[in-house]
């Protein structure tokens, strides 16, 4: 029996009753709404366009997405719907017509093709209802979020699963989506993002999956193995049991995402499956590679990934952990072009760029925020204003800040250490004794049971290693915020902020990093 997930919500989700009519409103035909372009698997097979020169439409209800889709020409007619507002039972009903083939209380696209389905104004929220995908083929589903979908007690959608396919389905992009539940199985919840019987060419990007018993599957079963070719890039799992996902049979690539707290189990490659697992970051989990609850082996192939306080179980029986020191035991050819960002800015990239109503920013490879090209026509304005950017200044070695250095008496960790080095020489005073990092870049990290109010930091660097610390950013590692950026030891300035742990991470270097002293002011 699995344990059910340790619930800490950040906000209630108490279900929100959205009044109105159908409200659809269509405009000219355009090229696409969606912002970007498909990555990934996705682009194989022909490529992922969604509705792209198809009309554009504005659905706020269930069964307004519904009518929109039971109005067009027929069921491949393209089809761009822009959604906004909350989607709930109360205002998600079965439409009939040639060209859809609907149900009340989950949003249905089945035996359809060639639609857009994209979160615009002040959000797209949907409360409890489920997005189905069956027998249908390239669809996109980008900057929405879904939430709270249960298999068992009231009300129900979708068997429980937040975007759930399955029937031979291809070719499918979700983007920048958030997907959370409130618990696990025990409490009437399913996965997250579920792919099953024949589901092919998909791509997961820059979205955030928590507060689940279960990420998601590739497979319904040990003898379900028609289903592959499926990228996970840039996404954020966090408290999660397991399923992240569970991969039977197929290929799947995994990269550059970030897995936090997550109690069981993490990738679990089995039955044939094959995984490239590269430049991920994992923190403060369990078992987070390998072949769990079945005999049957699966396969990865790993490079570049931080394992960073990360438990392993010993082998035995159906456990067949990946570590403690994971090494690939397959080889796995990707055929589409892609660009890695380190492992190590991963945790603060991810935040950053992850989820509904971020902005659909995305990374190049450089560890940086980029804007998409804009397509020929795009969404409705985004409803979140983009944050300023962290401060940017030179540290100053000369003007240590005055009070009491909060660092003493706190706790600390980081990425990997170098030999001979160790966390708790960052903050005991003595600028004898020094943390380094593995390589030539790491994050070192002071830790506080409770909120703790800091508003500068004093990097010092041991003697032996003077000048050798390059670029580096300063961020609150509780969110993911940058707080400040710069290059070199020294004393960093920044707004005050309330928050139990704060992550220096060097991006780059002239030699190995020797921080004797990680400071923290008032």
């Amino acid at each position: 029996m699995r344990r059910p997930v340790a619930l800490r919500l950040l906000a209630g989700l108490a279900t929100t009753a959205v009044a109105g009519t159908i409200g659809v409103a269509m405009s000219i035909p355009q090229a696409s709404a969606a912002t970007g372009s498909a990555t990934g698997f996705a682009t194989q097979n022909g490529g992922t366009t969604g509705g792209a020169g198809g009309q554009t439409v504005r659905a706020t209800t269930g069964t307004a997405i519904h009518t929109a889709l039971c109005n067009r020409a027929s069921s491949s007619t393209p089809i761009v719907i822009e959604v906004q507002g909350t989607i709930n039972h109360g205002n998600t009903s079965k439409v009939s017509g040639d060209s859809c083939n609907t149900a009340d209380g989950v949003i249905e696209l089945k035996q359809i093709s060639n639609v857009s389905i994209i979160g615009v104004g002040s959000g797209a929220v949907f409360d409890q209802i489920g997005i189905h995908v069956r027998e249908a083929s390239n669809i996109i589903i980008q900057n929405v979020t879904v939430r709270n979908v249960k298999k068992s007690g009231s009300p129900t959608s979708n068997g429980g699963d937040a975007i759930g396919m399955e029937a031979d389905v291809r070719n499918i992009w979700v983007d920048h989506v958030t997907l959370e539940a409130s618990g696990g199985e025990s409490e009437g919840f399913d996965g997250l993002f579920d792919l099953k019987n024949n589901t092919q060419y998909v791509t997961l990007s820059y979205s955030i999956l928590r507060n689940s018993g279960r990420g998601g599957l590739i497979g319904s079963s040990e003898s379900d193995q028609s289903n592959g070719y499926i990228t996970f890039h840039h996404n954020l799992y966090e408290n999660i049991d397991s399923r992240t996902p569970l991969l039977r049979g197929g290929i799947s690539h995994i990269y550059n995402n970030y897995y936090a707290n997550l109690h069981e189990s993490g990738i679990n490659s089995r039955a044939g499956g094959r995984a490239k697992v590269d430049n991920n970051y994992f923190e403060d989990s369990k078992d987070v590679l390998g072949t769990f609850y079945t005999s049957e082996a699966g396969y990865w192939q790993v490079s570049g990934n931080i394992f960073d306080n990360v438990t392993w179980s010993s082998p035995g029986g159906d456990t067949n952990p990946a570590g403690p020191n994971p090494q690939s035991n397959t080889s796995v050819s990707i055929p589409y072009s892609y660009s890695l960002d380190g492992a190590s800015c991963v945790p603060n990239l991810v935040r950053q760029l992850a989820g509904a109503n971020k902005g659909n920013q995305v990374s190049n490879g450089s560890c940086t925020p980029q804007t998409p090209a804009p397509n020929p026509t795009t969404p409705g304005p985004n409803p979140t204003t983009p944050a300023p950017n962290p401060t940017t200044a030179p540290p100053n070695p000369t003007n240590p800040p005055s009070g009491t250095n909060l660092s003493i008496g706190a706790g600390s960790d980081g990425s990997s250490k170098a030999s001979g080095t160790s966390y708790g020489d960052v903050r005991d005073g003595s600028m004898s004794s020094y943390w380094s990092p593995s390589g030539s870049t790491g994050r070192i990290s002071i830790k506080w049971d409770s909120d703790t109010t800091v508003s500068s930091v004093n990097i010092r660097e041991a003697s032996g290693g003077v000048g050798n610390i390059g670029s580096w950013r300063l961020y609150n590692h509780d969110t993911g915020a940058t707080l400040a950026t710069g290059s070199g030891a020294g004393v960093i300035s920044f707004a005050s902020t309330a928050l139990r742990k704060i992550s220096f991470e060097i991006t780059s270097s002239s030699g190995t990093p020797q921080v004797a002293e990680f400071e923290t002011y008032a």
